[in-house]
């Protein structure tokens, strides 16, 4: 051993020594450490826990990055196409003021209810709707796989939608726009306007030919149309590439999808009312027809309008609020987007009957002048006095006002011969109450309005922009209705299942770009969503207030926001709302029984419109 090696194994010991009275000192401290560590632990575990047992928050379960883009999701799900074309449509048809004053009403009875409803059981439970109504009883699993497959078979058609608009959005990059005038046929000897066009007009013979090339009947496919192949192709992309990644990518691309139509609408807006004629249809919107609430058909459109507005039903809303954390104020949010939802529908009708006014000003002056060269036609024959005309008419220039004077003196004076004249009375109320509903209102009338627009293929690129956006804001809540549930219970990947969920739904979906496609988007919209979402929603509100229990259901909602709910929803969820859902499923059952399934076909040969069944 070499000399100093006693010397190092002695130091080596006292520090071996010194280390374990260390130890030994500090033994106490080490375990309250550790006792405090213990407890911190449970006390985490215990937040993370449910009050109730046996649902255990997953801490794998994604969120929102931040409340604003949860809103927006919730805004993009409800906001869609349905606030453009299907609010001013049954307002105008229900009364105009009185119709949204109903609307109202009934969006405080049932709309905002229920959807808190909905918020709260996703935030609660943080499941899809299968997982949600699997965890307040197993045999109420069926009202999450009703949802999903509804949300399926509406997303099977409402894509075809937001493939139009990427066809009419791709053809509006020219001057001038292509629906603007009706095309010409040659043939060896001469030039003619296209018949059929010639007998409807430009807007709607691009329409039904040169977009869809409809088939006279449903029974009649003709084939698949390719360029709406080609645009219902890139529409399911879209909704995959943005939904691949689940609220990841979806939340990011709200920022876009759900702010730009508000861009898109105020422009709409501020130009229309520069334009002749758009307080005329403003007016012709708000002017209330009281009588008209005496018709109970008139609440119901109104109910079923709330209900479709909030997307209730569907899932989408659920699975959204699965994202939440726990402690979200869920009631803030149910009170927020509807209001927003509510306002949104407001201004989509102000600018639709801003611009449907100046249309129908526009196809008034026109039929002034033509009435007016009639007029004085049947001067210059001798069929009417010169005698009858006041003085101060001038037809070269006649005003509405003068036009209509005369109409009325002529109207009088040639009481018996007036008919076989075949003058107009050209009143501007008249067209405008031919302001069609749905896809019409979208692709016909707005579009025709459009091109009387200074720089109107500007307007056209924007319009149809927004309706592409409307689209997938509420597609990205129908899939996310569809893909969380089936995610959440069988614990499939996300990735995967959204790629197969999307191209799975482009193939069904060839079905709506053939060329009789557009009378099965007309069935589905019918026949495939309304009363089985109404049906499921009956379920939600029973499964809540009667099965898990409605004093319960309002303990959660006082953990959850921190504080006690208005007592108003304990009484809506357990007796207002389920008696009107009742009855507006008694009236829809009735309403069906009563009519035939039928869709309005476009009949190329005689260019009109007919209903078959």
């Amino acid at each position: 051993m070499p000399k100093n090696s006693k010397v190092v194994k002695r130091e080596l010991d006292d520090e071996v020594i010194e280390s374990v009275k260390d130890l030994l000192s500090n033994e106490g401290s080490t375990d309250d450490a550790f006792k405090k560590s213990e407890l911190i632990v449970d006390v985490q575990e215990e937040k993370d826990t449910d009050v109730e047992e046996g649902s255990e928050v997953e801490d794998e379960r994604p969120t929102w990055n931040n409340k604003m883009q949860y809103i927006l999701a919730q805004v993009g799900f409800s906001v869609g196409l349905g606030n453009v074309w299907r609010f001013p449509y049954t307002c105008q048809k229900n009364g105009g003021g009185a119709y949204i004053l109903l609307y109202l009403i009934l969006l405080l009875v049932i709309g905002i209810p229920l959807f808190l409803l909905e918020l709260s059981v996703g935030q609660r439970i943080r499941q899809g709707s299968i997982g949600v109504w699997n965890y307040i009883s197993p045999k109420l699993g069926g009202i999450g796989f009703a949802s999903f497959l509804v949300c399926f078979l509406v997303a099977l058609y409402y894509n075809v939608i937001i493939a139009w608009s990427l066809f009419y959005f791709s053809q509006s990059f020219q001057q001038p726009l292509p629906w603007d005038q009706c095309p010409l046929v040659k043939n060896a000897s001469y030039t003619f306007v296209e018949p059929e066009c010639e007998k409807s007009s430009a807007t709607m013979y691009y329409w039904y030919r040169e977009a869809l090339n409809i088939s006279s009947s449903i029974s009649e496919s003709g084939g698949l149309n390719w360029k709406m192949t080609v645009c219902l192709l890139a529409a399911w992309v879209m909704v995959c590439l943005a939904m691949i990644k689940g609220i990841q990518s979806s939340g990011k691309v709200m920022y876009f999808s759900s702010l730009f139509p508000y861009i898109v609408l105020i422009c709409f807006l501020i130009r229309a009312l520069l334009l002749d004629g758009s307080i005329n249809g403003i007016h012709h919107m708000f002017a209330p027809k009281l009588e008209i609430m005496l018709e109970p058909k008139v609440w119901r459109d109104a109910a079923t309008q709330v209900f479709y507005a909030l997307s209730l039903g569907f899932g989408g809303v659920i699975a959204f609020s699965s994202f939440n954390k726990r402690d979200n104020n869920c009631h803030f949010d149910a009170v927020l987007v509807s209001i927003i939802n509510f306002f949104t529908s407001i201004l989509a009708t102000l600018v639709v009957f801003a611009v449907l006014g100046f249309k129908a000003n526009v196809v008034n002056e026109k039929c002034i002048a033509e009435n007016s060269k009639m007029i004085i036609t049947f001067l210059k024959m001798g069929n009417i006095s010169q005698d009858i005309i006041p003085h101060h008419i001038n037809f070269s220039a006649v005003t509405a006002e003068d036009y209509h004077l005369v109409y009325d003196i002529i109207q009088k004076v040639k009481e018996e011969e007036f008919p076989a004249l075949h003058l107009n009375s050209c009143q501007i109320e008249d067209e405008l109450n031919k302001a069609v509903q749905g896809t019409g209102l979208a692709f016909i009338a707005f579009t025709e309005a459009m091109t009387h627009f200074p720089a109107s293929p500007f307007w056209s690129v924007m319009f149809f922009l927004m309706l592409v956006n409307l689209g997938l804001g509420s597609m990205f809540g129908v899939t996310e209705g569809f893909v969380t549930p089936i995610v959440d219970t069988f614990k499939v990947r996300k990735e995967i299942f959204t790629v197969i969920f999307c191209l799975l739904s482009f193939c069904f979906g060839l079905i709506f770009v053939q060329h009789s496609g557009n009378y099965f988007v007309i069935m589905f919209d019918d026949y495939s969503a309304p009363l089985p979402l109404l049906i499921v929603v009956i379920f939600e509100n029973i499964a809540v207030s009667f099965v898990y229990g409605i004093d319960r259901f309002m303990e959660d909602l006082r953990d959850m926001l921190g504080f006690a709910p208005n007592r108003y929803y304990y009484y809506m969820w357990k007796y207002m709302t389920p008696l009107i859902l009742l009855s507006l499923l008694m009236s829809s059952v009735v309403n069906i029984g009563l009519s035939f399934p039928g869709y309005t076909a476009w009949i190329e040969d005689k260019v009109k419109y007919k209903i078959k069944i």
